[in-house]
């Protein structure tokens, strides 16, 4: 049996990156699946659902975390998103006009729409990020004054989705929390003027590790958001069809980035489930049992913490490696099923040509 351990080194770092990237796509995919299979307005309230979720769990925390949290509400979350999104690899732009009026702006290229994902991305779908997310801030502060106004779309063909927090001298009603201006435009940024980041100092390992784990995260979210609108059987069956999409497209440009140089056989495929599987961060190993291979991970970082889980989510998931099977060589079969007598998954795949 062979154990797959990293070590902190660039070929590590190359690993962290790449899982990011696949969970990148994994996530772009499954909206642009949602869109093109489900049409738009079922697509609007998956993208809504799943960045409430995240304001839920990951706003407030997150104030505390970065230190920001005395700041005056606009200038607090225009910061948050600007800090956060920044650590997660994301180009953005912070702008202080006033306590009461403070700008955040995603600059092209867009992150979470990459490349021509950007072209199937509807305008109602960004909005619904918005509405879910930066127009709810202001209740999650329990302050009903704080709102934001939207000034561009780069789904619009627009240079970037840009926009700013504005406390109003009243409360707000809930429409108006979100506001269209698009006759208004965003100042320059100013690094020099921008809060300090948290990155700044951080060494390449600790930023892409990070990035993994911000890429990984909202595919985390995906999940359990599917499970509960969608139910278990329409959930798996959805979530696991865009996986396979995703894996297929995916899977060489990953398996570089494991910097793996494998045989085309069903060896080199177990070779390259033990990288991604360390490259999580979970113990892994391959055995060659007679004619076939099993690999065995030991722990699930993607499912850490998720209370909100069926059994039958295991097999979405594994749809990105029955993609990646598929661009591999699709002549090999592939067992898969997760263990949990001992209380922590063990994921267990057998590999035969």
């Amino acid at each position: 049996m062979q154990d797959i351990q990293r070590t902190t080194s660039d070929e590590s770092v190359t690993a962290w990156q790449s899982v990011a990237e696949w969970y990148h796509a994994y996530f772009t995919g499954i909206v642009l699946f949602a869109v093109s299979r489900l049409g738009p307005a079922k697509a609007q309230e998956l993208v809504y659902e799943i960045f409430c979720r995240q304001r839920r769990e990951r706003f407030l925390p997150g104030l505390r975390k970065l230190g920001i949290d005395h700041l005056p509400p606009a200038v607090a979350a225009a910061q948050y998103h600007y800090l956060s999104n920044h650590i997660g690899g994301v180009s953005v732009e912070y702008m202080y006009e006033t306590d009461q009026k403070a700008w955040i702006r995603y600059a092209a290229p867009r992150w979470i729409w990459a490349g021509t994902a950007l072209c199937g991305i509807p305008p109602e779908v960004s909005q619904a990020m918005l509405l879910g997310w930066h127009a709810q801030n202001g209740t999650m502060l329990n302050n009903p004054r704080l709102g934001f106004v939207c000034t561009k779309q780069t789904v619009d063909g627009q240079s970037g989705l840009e926009g700013y927090y504005c406390e109003y001298e009243r409360d707000l009603l809930p429409h108006e929390r979100l506001r269209f201006a698009r006759s208004e435009d965003a100042p320059d940024f100013d690094k020099a003027k921008a809060p300090q980041l948290p990155i700044d100092n951080w060494p390449p390992a600790r930023l892409a590790k990070a990035h993994r784990n911000y890429a990984m995260e909202y595919v985390r979210s995906a999940f359990p958001t599917a499970l509960q609108l969608w139910g278990p059987e329409e959930a798996t069956h959805r979530l696991r069809l865009a996986g396979r999409m995703v894996g297929m497209q995916f899977y060489h440009e990953t398996a570089r980035g494991l910097s793996s140089d494998f045989e085309p056989g069903a060896a080199g495929f177990a070779r390259f489930l033990a990288d991604l599987g360390a490259a999580h961060g979970n113990s892994t190993s391959v055995e060659a049992i007679g004619d076939a291979f099993e690999v065995r991970q030991e722990g699930w970082a993607f499912r850490e913490g998720l209370s909100e889980w069926v059994p039958e989510l295991g097999n979405a998931w594994n749809g990105l490696i029955e993609g990646a099977l598929q661009a591999h060589n699709r002549r090999i079969t592939m067992e898969f099923h997760v263990d949990e007598s001992k209380g922590k998954p063990t994921l267990i795949w057998i590999l035969k040509e």
